[in-house]
């Protein structure tokens, strides 16, 4: 088998498993179990320009704060800190995503795209899902009634301050790319200095 080739190990609707067959440094044959959201995995069908989800950055801009949702998540058996997100649907474009999704998830409405991110990748050791981190200015009141049924998310706006107090609680548990914006955020120093 070549570099790309691949055999389907489950056939679910929303994640799927396949074992990848490349060559690694010496010519040896091996193998890889890879999760993807698509039919195929990316890494066999060359298809990485449209991200899988986007991941909404979201600034009130009537409140000056920063829009983070506390959901229940069934792998973490209790609830993550994270910011707006959701899958792109068949034939959606990012924009549109965002629109939807942070409507849903929070009831609030999209004003003005500030960024909008290449797809990047968070686990590429088990998965080859990627997200658009997209930044926004959005307005309205807090709404969950458009949350699905199996959605158990409480938006939030908060300050610098408040961000800054979550981020320092180290008993919550926090998606890896909000912990990251929210430490910038935060404005706490890492203390990582560049040349």
């Amino acid at each position: 088998m070549e570099n790309g080739s691949y055999r389907k190990l489950t056939d679910l609707k929303w994640l799927n498993i396949f074992e990848v067959f490349f060559r690694d440094k010496h010519g040896r044959r091996r193998s890889w179990m890879v999760t993807t959201r698509r039919q195929e995995p990316k890494c066999a069908s060359g298809a990485f320009e449209k991200p899988d989800a986007v991941v909404i950055v979201a600034v009130h801009r009537g409140h000056k704060k920063l829009v983070v949702n506390r959901e229940y998540r069934v792998a973490l058996g209790g609830d993550e800190y994270a910011f707006p997100a959701g899958l792109v649907d068949e034939g959606e474009s990012v924009e549109d995503a965002v629109r939807r999704e942070l409507k849903e998830e929070t009831g609030l409405a999209v004003t003005r795209f500030l960024k909008i991110g290449s797809p990047v990748y968070s686990s590429a050791g088990m998965t080859d899902e990627s997200v658009s981190m997209v930044f926004v200015e959005c307005e309205g009141e807090i709404d969950t009634a458009a949350n699905e049924g199996t959605e158990q998310i409480e938006p939030m706006l908060l300050t610098r301050q408040e961000v800054s107090r979550l981020i320092q609680d180290s008993s919550k548990k926090f998606d890896a790319k909000a912990w990251l914006v929210l430490l910038y955020l935060s404005g706490t120093n890492p203390a990582v200095e560049l040349t």
